[in-house]
């Protein structure tokens, strides 16, 4: 195998992608992104991070690595894990003491009566829009097999599988405790993974939800103000504790991109949600999503076997989108294989895979542009001489 990559840097004002350097990016530990990124807003907040949604990528932010008490923003993980658990969504679960004795004891909670039966889509709704403590826990009740412990410790391995360092729950609903924190950034981790449910993605974009028990109806309230007030907002989730302060991750789309940000320790409760748009005006300002490696065009030239100075095109099978904007840095990577004596139009001679600030964003086969057809002995004769005569004179 033959490996090549090629290093291209994004000119803001350019008209397309800059040659930086035909070498492998050897940069420090901190990618572009990681350092504040050109142009970001200063919000105030002990620590706030935005990031793509297609792809996970960091964008900008402050402490995005800080760990913080995160209040009921928990409740992404919590269902997570139920939905990767494969959960019917129709089964009823009976509310147990546990989850009854939040009601009236924690700000947020809807009034569940130990007793009463409850779907599990029901107890999400319960969990995820107006943040129902007592929801929580009768879900964690449930799929901890009788011991919210026992579900506790599915979260912490669930983020342990995930990769998330700066992550470790000691509740299933986020109340305050000195060994229960996330950062913004593993917060947006989580959130990207689970919004890739759409049952998920549905409710935490309800406005107002309606949840039935055995014998009543209770109607229940977005507390994520940004659904109301900014259009292109599709979730996820506040979070507020004395520990915490007011928090919340937020995601929003327009025109095919999709955002996710995370506030957390904002200055109040409405500065979270102001905070929030303006980090995701910041994605839909200054970031884009653009071809990287386009269909058709060639990256490489493969010399041809036994012919000098000969060579055959190489071009991208497929199209590879990328995020480009303040601070990225974009590499191509292109691997080839061994040229074999012939080759059709179209055979695959490769990969040309696509980085940006050191992560994979996608990947195309490299085909040839034309075929070729096998050496002729004159050739190879000829090729040969030549270069007996290049060791000799050399």
């Amino acid at each position: 195998m033959i490996a090549l990559a090629v290093v291209l840097t994004l000119v803001p004002g350019a008209s397309g992608w800059v040659r930086a350097a035909a070498q492998e990016n050897t940069g420090g530990e901190q990618t572009a992104a990681e350092a504040a990124a050109p142009g970001q807003p200063e919000l105030q907040t002990q620590s706030w991070a935005l990031t793509d949604a297609k792809t996970g990528l960091y964008l900008a932010g402050k402490n995005p690595d800080e760990r913080l008490p995160i209040a009921s923003t928990t409740n992404v993980m919590v269902a997570l894990v139920a939905l990767d658990e494969g959960v019917d969504l129709d089964e009823e679960v009976v509310v147990p003491e546990e989850a009854e004795r939040f009601v009236g004891f924690t700000y947020s909670n809807v009034g569940l009566i130990a007793g009463e039966r409850v779907s599990v889509r029901d107890l999400l709704v319960a969990s995820l829009v107006p943040s129902g403590t007592d929801a929580v826990y009768a879900l964690a009740h449930h799929l901890g097999d009788g011991s919210v412990e026992r579900f506790v410790e599915k979260m912490n391995a669930k983020a342990s599988e995930m990769g998330l360092q700066n992550t470790h729950f000691e509740d299933p609903a986020g109340l305050d405790a000195r060994g229960h924190y996330s950062s913004a950034r593993d917060l947006a981790t989580m959130t990207r993974a689970a919004m890739e449910y759409p049952v998920f993605a549905d409710i935490v974009d309800m406005e107002e939800a309606t949840i039935k028990t055995q014998s009543r109806e209770i109607e229940v309230f977005n507390t994520n103000n940004l659904l109301y007030t900014y259009p292109e907002a599709t979730g996820v989730k506040t979070g507020t504790s004395p520990e915490a302060g007011p928090s919340l991750v937020a995601s929003a789309e327009e025109g095919g991109e999709s955002y996710i940000a995370v506030v957390l320790d904002a200055r109040n409760e409405q500065y979270r949600f102001e905070a929030a748009q303006v980090a995701l005006g910041y994605g839909f300002d200054n970031f884009e999503r653009r071809p990287l490696v386009r269909e058709g065009k060639v990256y490489e030239e493969a010399p041809l076997p036994y012919r000098r100075e000969e060579s055959v095109g190489l071009a991208a099978e497929e199209e590879v989108l990328g995020i480009a904007g303040p601070g990225l840095e974009a590499e191509r990577r292109i691997t080839e294989k061994e040229p074999p004596p012939s080759a059709r139009a179209g055979q695959e001679f490769g990969t040309i895979e696509v980085l940006v600030d050191r992560q994979s964003v996608g990947s195309s086969p490299l085909v040839t542009e034309k075929g070729y057809e096998e050496a002729s002995l004159w050739q190879k004769i000829k090729y040969w001489i030549s270069g007996l005569v290049e060791r000799v004179s050399g």
